[in-house]
């Protein structure tokens, strides 16, 4: 399997998705910029947001796959139906629950909304019609891993463009007010999640056969399936879930969970293209050479995925970390986004920046255990990860409000990091090789060079991304492609990758 090819197929279609949901993002910026109302929106947004990315970044592909893999012939099928039909049971179930306790429910993430006159039962409105997405992306999410299992991941990357092109029409279409801005925009998120099912169902049934069925029939293939499930979906999403607790700290914070919202969606384009995509293009490989005992080719693998986190994750790094004011100004700093937003906005970025190789790293370590179906480790090590990011915000959180919430994120990230690393050295699962060694030095020495040009390059347009108008987005733009072209012009001509090593 060529790595980077695939690797590419799902960057280039992630890239698209988030590119338009970012316009997504700063259409709702300047039509709501920070208020109560957009407060209101995100927090029924973060719920199925947060189970869209335990389940499709990676989590449900991390237990899916390996046992899929070790199905022979006609009971590959059977298996994949049995963990539909179950998944179709629990899902519903669940949104049922929800559905019906929603106060209750929002209560627990947002209980800072209660303060505030008409934003609580706003948001109890917004999530009862946003709820209902939950199934359809577990769905997706299932579909998604048997097309990934075949090597289809320009097509499973592809389906959230669909959520973002709905809610771009939904802003354009319904901006009149505040109020319709929302509910239009729960309906086209709902709406989204069914369209993404038949989407993916058309291409997943070249490869699937769904037999549906409501007899309960648990094996141990699917209890094991099963068991490895919620650990995996712990330990992939602590990303996510360190974000969902940070929401609900920040909601005693008046306009603290759009700036918190605003910040996650912009590292998460880097983050998508580094760990995201090769965490998810890495398993079926590693899952088969692991099976095989192929230890050499496994350890390859493993190095040259970690590499290619670090040459994609440190450059992005610097970018946010010299231009993060400049950033959310030039996305978002337009309408009701003010001076103060783009400041605190800009403030949290940067702290997240701070983590985002981590938050890559530990996307592609759990995927080293997920390989060898041991669940176990990156279960309990994330939710270290959790309990240590909840201590730092909440000891914390009054004394340096919204802006602790990042830092803890970041903070818990890097120590996973490390533990994560003793712990694949200790068990014999990893040995870092010389190359990785060479490359990584190289790789830091372009991200420098790369850093002093951006530098200057910001402090020589200083005037002009100070601007009221769109002008500072496309000059932005253009610096950040200039001083990309340098880091990879650097790189190449330093030898600090190559993509021969990605084709195996």
């Amino acid at each position: 399997m060529n790595i980077l090819k695939n690797i590419s197929y799902f960057g280039f279609s992630t890239f698209l998705s988030r590119i338009l949901g970012y316009l997504r993002d700063t259409l709702i910026a300047v039509f709501l910029g920070t208020s109560a109302v957009a407060d209101a929106l995100f927090v029924a947004f973060r719920i199925p947001n947060t189970f869209r990315s335990l389940f499709a970044e990676g989590s449900f592909n991390s237990a899916f796959i390996p046992a899929y893999a070790k199905q022979k012939g006609s009971k590959k099928n059977h298996f994949a139906n049995q963990i539909l039909n179950l998944l179709i049971i629990f899902t519903l179930f669940i949104i049922f629950i929800i559905e019906i306790f929603t106060p209750e429910f929002l209560f627990l993430i947002s209980p800072g909304f209660k303060d505030i006159d008409g934003k609580f039962d706003l948001a109890v409105d917004l999530s009862r019609i946003t709820i209902p997405f939950l199934f359809f992306v577990s769905i997706s999410s299932f579909l998604s891993a048997i097309l990934n299992s075949k090597g289809k991941f320009l097509i499973t990357a592809a389906a959230p463009i669909i959520l973002n092109i709905l809610l771009i029409l939904s802003l354009v279409l319904f901006h009149s007010s505040h109020t319709e801005i929302v509910y239009a925009s729960s309906y086209a998120l709902t709406i989204a999640g069914i369209i993404q099912v038949i989407f993916l169902f058309f291409f997943a049934k070249k490869y699937f056969k769904i037999n549906l069925s409501f007899i309960i029939n648990i094996n141990n293939q699917v209890k094991s399936f099963f068991g490895k499930l919620l650990p995996s979906v712990f330990a992939s999403g602590v990303n996510q879930i360190n974000i969902l607790i940070g929401t609900i700290i920040a909601s005693f914070e008046s306009g603290a969970v759009s700036y918190l919202y605003y910040a996650d969606r912009i590292y998460q384009l880097p983050l998508a293209l580094t760990g995201i995509a090769i965490a998810t293009v890495i398993l079926p490989s590693l899952s088969k050479e692991v099976f095989k005992s192929k230890l050499v080719k496994v350890n390859f693998i493993q190095n040259r995925s970690l590499e290619l986190c670090l040459f994609l994750s440190l450059p992005a790094t610097v970018g946010i970390f010299l231009a993060s004011e400049q950033i959310i100004s030039a996305l978002y700093g337009y309408g009701f986004f003010d001076t103060e937003s783009v400041m605190n906005t800009s403030a949290a970025l940067l702290l997240f920046g701070i983590g985002l190789p981590a938050f890559g790293l530990i996307k592609i370590y759990s995927s080293f255990y997920f390989a060898r179906s041991n669940t176990k480790f990156p279960f309990y090590l994330s939710l270290f990860s959790v309990i240590l990011n909840i201590s730092i915000s909440l000891a914390l959180f009054k004394s340096y409000g919204f802006i602790i919430i990042p830092l803890a994120t970041s903070i818990s990230a890097w120590l996973t990091v490390v533990v994560y690393q003793l712990n694949l050295i200790k068990s014999g699962y990893h040995s870092f090789d010389k190359l990785f060694a060479i490359r990584f030095i190289k790789s830091v020495l372009c991200t420098l060079i790369m850093g002093l040009i951006l530098s200057v390059l910001l402090k020589y347009f200083a005037n002009h991304l100070e601007s009221k108008t769109i002008l500072k987005a496309i000059i932005l733009i253009s610096v950040v492609l200039f001083s990309a072209f340098i880091y990879f012009l650097t790189a190449y001509f330093l030898k600090a990758f190559r993509i021969k090593d990605l084709k195996v």
